[in-house]
């Protein structure tokens, strides 16, 4: 969780990109990213793949005005709708996002070439139907905040217990890559996104952030299976939580489009 995933920055700048104030090339200029290109396959339209620029502008003249993310996990749909099929794709991706006004989802395929340190990423973004119904689990962003909040005290208070918060070079590196990402000019989301959201999801982040420096810093005072099954139980909540925040932020876009407030 500490990466933000590729299905929120294309829901984010898609969506900046939507409502004119962002560029078509700046728009997708962020949505790539790192990677070295992005492609969209199953357009309706289109016979075969296109650039993520002729898309977005395919999706526009389709009728969507605005974009949603899912992050789904084994056993949370998290902002799925259906049906099976595209569930069954987005979870197998871990992410997806889901059109607003027309019902087609898009679900990333990642390719990786190259030696390490020099890997070559390419992603496909395959276009699929999905049904327009709410999207499951997904709280508002005020929600999100509150459950956030307290998520983020039971993390800390987990990872105290468990003797895993503070010390060695995995837990510093973490630490400096989320501060270095904080400090990055504070684009968390793309204009156009409500204050809130932005404050949620670098919550989020942070949240993440404990998660992962839990998971990755060995087995801190947590030296017995029994010991390291009560701490993956005891985070699993709490990463739960943060990923449900997550998308409450990614989609507070498409939340103020339903209320009328865009």
């Amino acid at each position: 969780m500490l990466s933000e995933p590729r299905s929120g920055r294309l829901a984010a700048w898609g969506n900046a990109l939507l409502a004119g104030l962002v560029s078509p090339d700046d728009a997708v200029l962020a949505a790539v990213g790192d990677d070295a290109a992005h492609r969209v396959e199953g357009l309706p339209g289109e016979s075969g793949p296109v650039g993520l620029t002729l898309a977005l502008g395919r999706l526009r003249a389709l009728g969507v005005t605005g974009l949603r993310v899912a992050l789904p996990a084994p056993g949370h749909p998290l902002g799925l709708s259906g049906p099976p099929e595209f569930n069954a794709r987005a979870l197998e991706a871990e992410e997806a996002v889901i059109c607003h006004g027309a019902a087609l989802g898009l679900v990333p395929e990642v390719y990786e070439a190259g030696p390490d340190g020099d890997v070559h990423v390419e992603v496909v973004w395959h276009v699929l139907p999905v049904r327009e119904a709410p999207p499951a689990d997904v709280p508002s962003l005020g929600e999100a905040e509150r459950e956030l909040a307290e998520a983020l005290r039971e993390a800390t208070e987990v990872l105290t217990r468990l003797d895993v918060a503070g010390s060695g070079p995995v837990a510093e590196a973490a630490i400096d890559a989320y501060r270095a990402r904080a400090e990055r000019g504070r684009e968390v989301l793309a204009p156009g996104y409500p204050p809130r959201a932005v404050r949620v999801l670098e919550l989020a982040q942070r949240v993440g952030l404990l998660i992962s420096v839990a998971y990755e810093n060995g087995h801190g005072g947590a030296v017995t299976a029994g010991e390291m099954a009560a701490r993956s139980a005891a985070l699993r909540p709490v990463e739960r939580v943060a990923r449900r925040a997550q998308v409450a932020a990614y989609n507070a876009y498409v939340e103020e489009l339903e209320r009328g407030v865009r």
